[in-house]
């Protein structure tokens, strides 16, 4: 049978819209089908990334997208071992890292320049903070991952770093108890419970605190990246996106996740603010399957760190006479600045009766330094005896509330 012109044309095109159609939904990303029923049609089976990334079950159906991995504890490797480490640091072209190297010469680094393509290490994308940085981490070095890993920001000090570390970052890595991360999985690095702890962000808000404007948006957010699992009523760690991984807890979810948790921020329409704020409250849930991770401050000081006080209520008690000692040196500083004022108004002739300034009393101010100066002996008293405890790994082990027997480690 001969056809027409007509229908050989109407034929020709049917035929390549089919293959354009086909092409284009081949080509989609899989990241775009978040929802289960998306990601069925679209699953290789024979991509060993995909391994335990979802099931499906014997009949064809579709069961759990993305099932939680199994998150075994960690096994430390024989006292007097060495680890291999690595901190991972996202930062802009106009900040400076060189404390790394000079204050670290033990650890390997993986510094990302967000804002620079051509870095040698970059992420696909300047968008999401710190988040992207991280994950282009784990996606580019998956199968080449140290036993330790650290997420760390840029810059060396900071208020959010641990007080005791004077909020210095290379003093908290020097610290850190390779050990625990590896029998944990994964330790955020900040101890202190505020903020994030112990419940900060509740999913379910419909009114936007100012304080922390991502909250109205978590919901959203988690439904797009665990289609699966019920959105919690609280999401708590302390802050903020710092935190240490073991290679094992990071190779306990398939790469093909990493991938997937990528291309959401990628795509995502959130700001980069938000999208980044959000991530600061997931972290604890995708490594440890935990919505709230509020380890108690003594042990984590004690058993990451090596401060032991003893116990919770020995820890507080420290916290109240720390406290106590910085409200002395304030009042003690009050002072001082009062002075100062009164002698200046002295100096220009503008000190008269009509003046509301507030005269410190004499002989006032060495009484004070003396009882500031005692009160800082007595908090680093304590603190040098939590220090010196520390280094008994059988404190560490009692303080944790895990075993121990003779001839183990930290």
């Amino acid at each position: 049978m001969i056809l027409s012109r007509r229908a050989v044309l109407f034929l020709g095109v049917s035929f390549f819209f089919i293959l354009f159609i086909t092409a284009r939904r081949l080509s989609q990303p899989w990241s775009n089908y978040s929802q289960a029923v998306g990601l069925g049609e679209y699953y290789n089976s024979s991509s060993p990334e995909w391994t335990g990334a979802f099931n499906i079950t014997s009949h064809g159906s579709k069961a759990l997208y993305a099932p939680q991995p199994n998150y075994l504890p960690g096994i430390p490797k024989p006292p007097g071992s060495t680890y291999t480490k690595m901190l991972v640091v996202p930062r802009t072209k106009t900040e400076d890292t060189s404390w790394i190297e000079q204050e670290l010469p033990d650890w390997r680094s993986a510094i990302y320049v967000a804002d620079d393509p051509k870095a040698p290490l970059h992420p696909p994308k300047n968008k999401g903070h710190e988040v992207m940085v991280y994950l282009s981490f784990i996606v580019d070095f998956y199968e080449e991952l140290p036993d330790v890993a650290v997420f760390m920001h840029s810059h060396q000090n900071a208020w959010h770093n641990e007080e005791l570390f004077g909020g210095d970052s290379a003093e908290i890595l020097r610290r850190l108890s390779m050990e625990r991360v590896i029998r944990e999985g994964y330790m955020n690095t900040r101890c202190a419970f505020g903020p994030g702890c112990p419940a900060w962000m509740h999913p379910g808000a419909v009114e936007e605190d100012e304080t922390k404007q991502e909250e109205v948006m978590l919901a959203r957010a988690w439904g797009e990246l665990f289609p699966d699992q019920p959105v919690p009523s609280v999401l708590a760690q302390p802050c903020c996106a710092q935190f240490a991984l073991s290679r094992d807890r990071i190779r306990s979810i398939p790469r093909a996740r990493f991938i997937f948790y990528r291309d959401w921020l990628l795509q995502t329409d959130m700001s980069d603010y938000i999208a980044g704020r959000i991530w600061e409250y997931l972290w604890q849930y995708v490594f440890t399957g935990n919505p709230v991770v509020c380890v108690e401050e003594s042990v984590c000081l004690c058993d990451g760190y090596g401060f032991c006080f003893g116990s919770p209520e020995k820890y507080q008690e420290y916290r109240a006479m720390d406290t106590e000692r910085k409200e002395m040196q304030q009042q003690l500083d009050d002072w001082v600045y009062m002075s100062e004022e009164l002698r200046l108004a002295q100096e220009m002739g503008e000190l008269d009766e009509t003046m509301d300034l507030e005269v410190p009393p004499l002989g006032q101010k060495s009484e004070i330094e003396e009882q500031v100066f005692e009160k800082h002996m007595a908090v680093a008293d304590v603190l040098e005896a939590a220090i010196e405890r520390g280094k008994n790994p059988k404190f560490r082990a009692l303080e944790a509330g895990r075993p121990w027997k003779e001839g183990d480690g930290f």
